[in-house]
């Protein structure tokens, strides 16, 4: 997955230390400290799947954009992190609601539900993570439709989000943005000139 990068924990000196680390490469790769989308997509996509990881990556770029003009710093980018990794359940579900209300009306429609499962599902399916039989996009959306929208209104509020998802390890899974749960690795690829695996 590109430069393999711990994530910060904070222990001490070890958290200022990987703080700095973060800081340093996303300096190298973003001199000005602001990232643009088109910079994210490059950068997320390269380290992911390719091209298969745009559209995802691009709703990444919006839910990181707190204050909407368009860029990240490194502020938003640390923050969002940090709540990641060191975040509480909730706090982790309300940031994961953000991803998934698309136009920030407070609302998740199904179309928006599915569209971000898709594009995680075209990721899956790239990265060779999909096992046979699966839901697809569509089930798993009408699934979590079914299990969350607890009073038939066709939407998906913060509150019906995060008690569905805190009720269910299956919703939870699927929702919740957690690092320590992503695994995304490229296949190995085969070295025609030397007949190995790289």
């Amino acid at each position: 997955m590109g430069q393999a990068a711990t994530l910060p924990c904070r222990k001490g000196e070890s958290y200022v230390t990987e703080l700095y680390e973060w800081f340093r490469k996303f300096i190298i790769e973003c001199p000005s400290g602001l990232i643009t989308l088109h910079e994210f997509q490059r950068h997320f996509c390269d380290g992911t799947v390719g091209s298969e990881s745009a559209e995802y990556a691009e709703q990444l770029f919006r839910t990181l954009d707190n204050n909407g003009d368009g860029v990240v710093d490194f502020r938003e980018y640390v923050m969002a992190i940090s709540m990641l990794i060191e975040g509480s359940a909730v706090e982790k579900l309300q940031w994961s609601f953000k991803l998934y209300d698309k136009d920030g009306d407070g609302a998740i429609t199904r179309e928006e539900m599915l569209d971000i499962m898709q594009a995680v599902y075209k990721m899956s399916v790239a990265a060779a993570l999909t096992e046979p039989n699966q839901l697809t996009a569509e089930e798993c959306t009408n699934r979590i439709f079914m299990r969350l929208d607890k009073d038939n209104n066709a939407i998906i509020s913060l509150n019906e989000f995060i008690e569905g998802a805190l009720d269910d390890d299956w919703i939870r899974e699927m929702l919740e943005c957690d690092p320590s749960t992503v695994k995304v690795e490229r296949p190995l690829r085969m070295d025609t000139t030397l007949g190995t695996h790289g």
